[in-house]
């Protein structure tokens, strides 16, 4: 998304106006980044299943948050102040190890934060993956992994989405 793009009019991604490019997550686990320059508007990384059902991580306002949307809920996870300028951000989704099944945890982890210049990742929200899956909130398509500006205009240099080591993809 660069200057030239359409400006986003949206305030989030449950909103038709969001300009989200994605790709679909082929892999039980991965890691997404993106380097993002929200100095004209909002937007980030989000990991998203349907208007109602998606984990973000954005950057806008001098702030980097993680919103989880679940159904009615649209709760800001985390926040954290950043400077000025380009932002790293990055989504790892840890599949569970096999044989590891709990009723009470999901098929995944959703780990949203931010990744110094090193590759230092500072996660700032682990979600429960199964709150995106479509046996909790229904369909058929699966889940999208992109990149999306909410309000304004959002400069995304680069983009980046790799399967965990040794992690196939199951289709």
């Amino acid at each position: 998304m660069s200057p030239s793009a359409p400006v986003a009019r949206g305030g989030s991604l449950d909103d038709p106006d969001v300009t989200f490019v994605g790709r679909r997550q082929q892999h039980l686990s991965c890691r997404v980044r993106a380097l993002v320059d929200p100095a004209q508007g909002r937007g980030g990384l989000a990991v998203r299943l349907d208007e109602r059902h998606h984990y973000e991580v954005e950057v806008g306002d001098g702030e980097v948050r993680v919103v989880a949307r679940t159904g009615p809920l649209r709760p800001t996870v985390a926040a954290r102040p950043v400077p000025a300028g380009r932002v790293r951000l990055r989504i790892d989704v840890l599949a569970s190890p096999p044989g590891d099944f709990h009723p009470c945890r999901g098929p995944d982890l959703v780990r949203l934060g931010v990744e110094e210049a090193g590759g230092a990742f500072t996660p700032l929200a682990e979600l429960d993956g199964r709150y995106l899956s479509t046996e909790v909130a229904g369909g058929f398509t699966g889940r999208v992994i992109g990149m999306y500006a909410a309000a304004g205009t959002v400069d995304v240099d680069w983009f980046d989405y790799e399967p965990a080591d040794g992690d196939a993809a199951p289709w």
